[in-house]
């Protein structure tokens, strides 16, 4: 029979929490707004319901022990829960419905979010709550009712279904096509060339659709998030492969004009997830908005 321990305090945790992503009393006295010594006798207090030190003094710092890295791990994925469950209700207020989304940071900064004021105009008594996600994770444990994922067919734990192909496209700005005209595709590949390193095959796709070159498609710059690519393109860098739905303000404005279409034939597409069994009204309601939101769908398999 398990022994029934008791649950040490919120605020015990949480001095733990700080100090333990910080690896500092100091720091983690800083962010909670308490003295040093304050922190050092909350986990004190700690290690002795626990029975074991949860810190090594080295010097004038600590660092975690195995069993403090052990605790860790567990203590911020609940806190985190509890922080959710604790904002959602919140969000919710009494009446209020409540619909969580996840998406991917660079389509919800720049295709959902400027659209999500439509679906609240048709919901006005829903809450939404959104967060930025770029790998699956457990949609029930997290409490996301609805998620955008990019990438294949492929969400342990999740219902997928086709949402629409990311259309890739070669963009440059009107500045840099005046210094460097393009007559023809191959002069693409003459132009300064800009790199997602997650995509980094992206130029070596594109070159395949133009015969006879033996241009070096891998030299340019690169940068980790398309936000960074778009902005470095926008500012006339470099032409660089994007999808359409991340530079919809860009393309109608001017700023960045296409050149040519890519076909990745990876069957990377994106998807909605919902959480496995019966999806709430809400969710349904999202769910058949935002399929209208998009101009082209993928056919399911």
């Amino acid at each position: 029979m398990e022994r029934d321990f008791p649950i040490p305090s919120i605020s015990v945790l949480r001095c733990f929490e700080a100090a333990a992503k910080h690896q500092s009393f100091t720091a983690a006295a800083e962010e909670l707004g308490l003295t040093q010594s304050g922190v050092s006798r909350q986990v004190k207090e700690l290690e002795d319901q626990i029975g074991a030190p949860l810190f090594r003094r080295e010097g004038r710092g600590i660092r975690l022990t195995q069993a403090g890295k052990s605790l860790a791990e567990g203590v911020f994925s609940d806190l985190s829960r509890l922080r959710r469950t604790i904002s959602q209700a919140v969000a919710a207020g009494g009446t209020q419905e409540l619909l969580t989304i996840a998406a991917l940071p660079s389509f919800a900064t720049r295709w959902l979010v400027p659209r999500l004021k439509h679906f609240k105009e048709l919901r006005p008594n829903l809450d939404l709550m959104v967060h930025s996600r770029s790998e699956p994770f457990d949609l029930v444990e997290e409490g996301i009712d609805v998620a955008i994922h990019f990438g294949a067919n492929d969400w342990p734990g999740a219902k997928l279904s086709p949402l629409c192909p990311e259309d890739l496209i070669v963009v440059a700005s009107p500045a840099l096509l005046e210094a460097s005209p393009v007559q023809e595709k191959s002069d693409i590949l003459n132009l300064p060339l800009l790199h997602m390193t997650s995509r980094s095959h992206l130029w070596k796709v594109f070159q395949q659709s133009v015969p006879g070159t033996a241009a070096h498609v891998q030299v340019g710059s690169y940068f980790d998030r398309f936000s960074l690519v778009i902005a470095a393109a926008a500012n006339g860098m470099g032409a660089a492969i994007l999808p359409t739905y991340l530079i919809e303000s860009e393309l109608a404005s001017g700023a960045l004009v296409s050149l040519a279409s890519v076909q990745d034939n990876s069957e990377h597409n994106y998807y909605l997830a919902t959480p496995p069994g019966r999806v709430s009204p809400p969710a349904t309601e999202f769910l058949t908005w935002i399929r209208r939101q998009v101009s082209r769908r993928v056919k399911p398999a």
